[in-house]
C-alpha cells in the first residue's frame, strides 16, 4: 500500500510538471463550445483569494469544489454559503453541507444558482424593445461522498445534475467530478488532482423553439401554419483536469502559512497555472494574495486577495471570507462566504 501511494503521488507530481510546461503557443481555445459554464464559477472566498489554486487543500468543505477529495476528513458538520456578485449585475450562490459518517467517510451536498434579473427583449427590428422581459438562469445540485482511506490518501466523487434556463426554453445535462489527495504528513507536502463536469451533453428543447411553417409556398391553398420546432446541436459540458501541491508552513507557534500552486487543462480553453499564499495568526485572521490564470493568452484575470476571521463560540466555529479578484477591463469580482462548524 505504501508503495503504491508513493507511486500515486509520483504521477502527480510528474502531471503537474507536464502541464507547467505546456506552452500556451500549442493550445487551442473553444471558449463558448461548452454548457454549463456557470459550474466554472469558483464560489468561495477564500481559495479564491489564493488565486482558486485549492485543488490540494483539505480539510475543507469550500474545496470539495476543486477536489471532492478534500471533504475526507471534514470531522464536524459543516455548512457554507457563498454570494459573488459576478459580472454585468449576474448574481452567484453557492450553498454546501458537509456530514460526517464516522468511519464510513463524508458526505456532502452542494447547490449553485445563477440569475442574470431581468432584461428586455430586443430584436433586429426593435432594437430599443419590445416590451417583453426575459431571465436567464442556471441552478446545479450535487450529491458527494469523500472517504480518507489512510492519514495520507484520501479519494472522492461527486454527481452533479445541471440545468441552464434562457426564458422558455432549458437544457439540462448530468455531470460527475472525482478526486485523490495524497499528503506525505500531516504538516506536510499535499498533492492533489480532479477531473470535474465530466458528464452529458445537452441541447435546449422549449417553446422558445417552436415555430409555424408553410411546407410548400408554392401551393395555393397550402396551410401556412403548420406546428414545427426547430432542433438545435447538443452542447458538452466544460470537462476541466486540475492538478496542484500546497504545503503547511509553520512560521512561529502561533502563525502559520499555506502556500498552493495547481495547474488546470480544461476541454474549451488553454492550460493555465494559479497560485497563492495565507498567513493565518492564532487561528483568528487570515491575510491572503495570488494569481490566477497566469500563462492563459489574453485572460481578463489576474491578481487575486482577500481575508478572513474565524472564531470559537460554544458549541460552534464560524468564519467569514472576503476575496477580490481582478477582471481587468471587466473591474473586479468581490466574494463573500460564511462557513459554520457544529
Amino acid at each position: 500500500m505504501k508503495a503504491a501511494l508513493r507511486s500515486l503521488g509520483a504521477r502527480a507530481g510528474i502531471g503537474l510538471a507536464l502541464l507547467l510546461a505546456a506552452g500556451p503557443a500549442r493550445a487551442q481555445t473553444k471558449t463558448g463550445t461548452a454548457i454549463g459554464d456557470f459550474l466554472l464559477i469558483e464560489p468561495g472566498a477564500r481559495l479564491t483569494a489564493l488565486g482558486n489554486a485549492g485543488v490540494a487543500a483539505e480539510p475543507d468543505l469550500e474545496a470539495a469544489y476543486f477536489n471532492p477529495a478534500a471533504a475526507g476528513r471534514i470531522d464536524r458538520i459543516t455548512l457554507q454559503f457563498s454570494h459573488v456578485a459576478w459580472l454585468a449585475g449576474i448574481n452567484y450562490d453557492y450553498v454546501a453541507g458537509a456530514l460526517p459518517l464516522g468511519a464510513w467517510g463524508t458526505a456532502f451536498a452542494t447547490l449553485t444558482a445563477l440569475n442574470s434579473g431581468e432584461m428586455l427583449v430586443r430584436t433586429v427590428t426593435q432594437p430599443l424593445g419590445t416590451g417583453e422581459r426575459f431571465t436567464v438562469s442556471d441552478v446545479a445540485l450535487g450529491l458527494g461522498y469523500s472517504y480518507a482511506v489512510s492519514q495520507r490518501f484520501a479519494g472522492g466523487i461527486q454527481i452533479r445534475y445541471l440545468e441552464e434556463t434562457v426564458w422558455h426554453s432549458s437544457a439540462g445535462a448530468l455531470t460527475f467530478d472525482v478526486g485523490t489527495l495524497y499528503r506525505l504528513g500531516a504538516n506536510g507536502l499535499h498533492l492533489g488532482s480532479s477531473i470535474t463536469n465530466f458528464g452529458t451533453s445537452a441541447a435546449f428543447s422549449g417553446s422558445d423553439l417552436r415555430i409555424t411553417y408553410d411546407q410548400d409556398p408554392s401551393r395555393v391553398g397550402d396551410n401556412g401554419t403548420l406546428p414545427g420546432e426547430r432542433h438545435v446541436q447538443d452542447y458538452p459540458v466544460p470537462v476541466l483536469f486540475r492538478v496542484g501541491v500546497g504545503y503547511p508552513w509553520r512560521l512561529r507557534p502561533d502563525t502559520r502559512m499555506w502556500l498552493a500552486l495547481a495547474a488546470a487543462h480544461p476541454s474549451d480553453d488553454p492550460e493555465s497555472v494559479s497560485g497563492g499564499a495565507e498567513i493565518t495568526w492564532r487561528d483568528l485572521v487570515s491575510l491572503r494574495a495570488g494569481y490566477q490564470n497566469l500563462l492563459l493568452t489574453d485572460s481578463e484575470e489576474g491578481l487575486t486577495a482577500g481575508a478572513g476571521f474565524s472564531r470559537r463560540v460554544p458549541g460552534m466555529r464560524y468564519r467569514l471570507d472576503y476575496a477580490w479578484a481582478d477582471f481587468g477591463r471587466l473591474e473586479g469580482i468581490h466574494r463573500f462566504t460564511l462557513s459554520l462548524s457544529f
